[in-house]
């Protein structure tokens, strides 16, 4: 369990923010300026708060030193030392399950080199991997894929997967890209001018309409997770069954009984009050409205219930007063199966 709840001044801003969070990987969002890593560096022990506690599995570790606090920081950078071999850099961080930490994160090949010789996406690997050896009780992530093209990002993405999955490591993990907090977060703290607006399990958290101007419209939209029933390899398609429907997804999602998380953005969802007819997309979902909340500018955002699944639509105030919708209509939900990228879709 972690337990914050500092305060901070910083000049002209004010870190106010309390949150708990159970094992897990819980992420930190928020719009630059937010205090995302004014938060994360005040856990970690590099900033002192002015009031408040600091709590890790029980422990207060609010006045120890960082030194003392067993917080394995990862930073954007990775910040390795230029003049060691990538084996030299793991072991300043320490020797704890080394050779576990280096299959774990692929790092065998790289154990001869140095940093200048590293992509991108193998560099925030040893980082990662001597933050690991260092036996840490908490892992604090600071944006550590912010500086990744595309590729490399999503190389790194399937690592920290594999730690999440396999280590019983906590970790803070600070972002403002809402595709990787959904493939990776269980907790989500969405901070706003440097206060805690929104905290909680992501699927509860991004499928609250009060979330969106939070977020913002492009970012907002729903966590689902399910498991692969089948691939079709002559279509390059992998149906997932969800609590009480089924997704069409492009690829090979996994073997079949893979569990499988994915984010549908509420501006994707297509809303319609009758049965759906000659339409070229796979998945049409049938769904309650739970409510309809009003947005900033001409949007509306449609919160929707399928089995035990949550979904969040984003339409126009003039769609939604001509259709007449209203909390407790049965619609469907029509959702492409290119609507959702690949970005979007991880292991859970």
């Amino acid at each position: 369990m972690i337990e914050v709840d500092v305060t901070r001044r910083l000049g002209q801003f004010t870190l106010a923010a309390a949150f708990t969070a159970p094992a897990g990987v819980t992420a930190i969002f928020g719009r630059s300026g937010s205090g995302k890593t004014s938060l994360v560096k005040t856990v970690a022990g590099l900033l002192r708060p002015d009031a408040g506690h600091v709590r890790i599995g029980g422990r207060d570790i609010t006045r120890l030193p960082p030194a003392r606090r067993r917080i394995g920081y990862v930073f954007q950078d990775a910040r390795l030392f230029p003049h060691m071999t990538v084996a030299q850099n793991l072991a300043y961080g320490g020797t704890h399950e080394r050779d576990a930490v280096i299959d774990l994160l692929g790092l065998g090949p790289l154990l001869d080199r140095r940093p200048a010789t590293l992509s991108g996406g193998e560099t925030s690997r040893v980082g990662l991997g001597r933050a690991l050896m260092s036996d840490p009780q908490l892992l604090a992530m600071d944006e550590p894929l912010a500086a990744l093209d595309a590729p490399r990002k999503a190389e790194v993405l399937s690592y920290l997967e594999r730690l999440r999955d396999r280590t019983g490591v906590p970790i803070l993990y600070v972002s403002h890209d809402m595709s990787e907090v959904a493939r990776l977060a269980r907790t989500l703290v969405i901070l706003e001018q440097g206060a805690v607006r929104r905290a909680g399990p992501i699927e509860e958290v991004l499928s609250d309409p009060a979330a969106v101007p939070l977020v913002g419209p492009r970012e907002a939209g729903a966590v689902l997770t399910g498991r692969v029933l089948r691939y079709d390899a002559a279509d390059d398609l992998t149906t997932i069954a969800l609590s009480a429907a089924q997704l069409i997804l492009p690829g090979h999602l996994g073997p079949a009984g893979a569990a499988v998380r994915l984010r549908v953005p509420a501006s994707e969802v297509i809303l319609s009050t009758a049965p759906p007819q000659g339409l070229s997309a796979l998945n049409i979902l049938s769904c309650r409205i739970e409510g309809l909340t009003d947005g900033q500018g001409p949007g509306v955002a449609v919160s929707l219930r399928t089995g035990e699944d949550r979904l969040l639509a984003r339409i126009t105030r003039r769609s939604a007063q001509a259709m007449g919708l209203a909390a407790g209509q049965g619609i469907h939900a029509i959702l492409k199966a290119t609507a959702i990228a690949a970005r979007d879709i991880g292991g859970t």
